[in-house]
């Protein structure tokens, strides 16, 4: 059998071609939990009303004065560290998906990096809303695909609860606080990050977001009395986009990659809201079995969504997995990752 100088070459780069893996996770959640008991003393709703339109039972709340999103970023990256037998010193690059900065600046990651004892690799902060950490997993990934960093750790982390109107009911609900974090390494192996669809509309802004402390309205005692530093949140609009948003893009690298649900091992959903989970996963065939889900007692985390949902079904992971990322989040941005389990 005879090949031809393409061939070969093609063959070669097959075989060098790297690919980036997730190879450890670790987390975070603070210990205060919130109940839907507590929140309805604050606002008009009931456990009842919070089950059936979110299906969120209870939220990890991070209580003690001093304390922010860069705080459970580090445990997370510390729990992460242990588990996989890795030095700081090891660590090339660490990126942070945030919407809760610990300040304006510097970026939250430089803070992690700080605390954790990562000297010798630069960080940065990333925020794409509750989009955050797929972003970042692309990201990541693509610094690995380089071939020129070997360890890169991405930390998702959010006090939600330093942004949310305790008396506004249509938000109160649905946040809570907690972090997680991963380990990407290369792989010559068919595994890792395979694939990836990634959208943003800006039009969606205007459904979704903060109204003041940023460049356009900076902070002051008009914007802190009228309550614009909270999430602000048109819900019907948010829940329409986010359901075709996360079932579209998961339904197009399905066929794409040829994908049919049994080859499907899990769909790892954004935790914003149990209705918007149950649609994306019907929209793909896909029965709750092969769906993790861990809203009920975490709420949205943002950031810190999928890492937590890696971090909780760690132990049921195979290698060779085959897992659909699903998201979407405040701007509007949403999106998708088809990802081989490495472990």
């Amino acid at each position: 059998m005879f090949f031809n100088n393409s061939c070969c070459s093609t063959i070669l780069l097959f075989m060098n071609k790297i690919n980036a893996a997730i190879t450890g996770v670790g987390a975070y959640v603070p210990e205060y939990i919130l109940t839907n008991d507590e929140i309805s003393k604050m606002v008009d709703t009931s456990d009842e009303w919070i089950m059936t339109r979110i299906g969120i039972k209870e939220r990890r709340i991070l209580k003690k004065k001093g304390l922010g999103s860069s705080d459970m970023g580090t445990k997370a990256v510390i729990n992460l560290l242990e588990k996989t037998n890795t030095l700081p010193s090891e660590i090339d690059l660490l990126i942070c998906s945030t919407v809760t900065p610990d300040m304006q600046f510097p970026a939250t990651a430089n803070i992690i990096s700080d605390k954790v004892g990562i000297k010798n690799a630069f960080s940065f902060d990333l925020n794409a809303g509750c989009s955050g950490f797929l972003f970042g997993m692309s990201t990541a990934a693509k610094f690995v695909e380089s071939g020129n960093y070997k360890k890169v750790v991405l930390v998702g982390t959010d006090k939600m609860s330093s942004i949310v109107d305790y008396t506004d009911r249509s938000v109160s609900p649905i946040f809570g606080d907690g972090a997680g974090a991963v380990l990407f390494e290369p792989t010559n192996e068919n595994v890792g990050v395979i694939d990836e669809i990634l959208h943003t509309d800006g039009a969606g802004r205007v459904h979704l977001h903060q109204k003041a402390g940023g460049s356009v309205k900076p902070a002051s005692h008009e914007t802190v009395d009228a309550r614009e530093h909270f999430v602000y949140q048109e819900g019907r609009h948010v829940f329409k986009h986010a359901v075709m948003g996360m079932a579209d893009v998961a339904i197009e690298i399905m066929k794409k990659h040829k994908l049919t649900v049994e080859d499907i091992d899990w769909l790892v959903p954004h935790q914003a809201n149990m209705r918007i989970i149950d649609a994306t996963a019907r929209r793909m065939g896909l029965k709750r079995n092969k769906v993790m889900i861990n809203i009920e007692k975490y709420g949205n985390t943002t950031a810190g969504t999928l890492p937590l949902l890696l971090w909780e079904w760690e132990n049921k992971l195979k290698k060779n997995d085959n897992l659909i990322f699903a998201t979407f989040g405040a701007g509007f941005t949403w999106g998708t990752i088809f990802l081989k389990w490495a472990y």
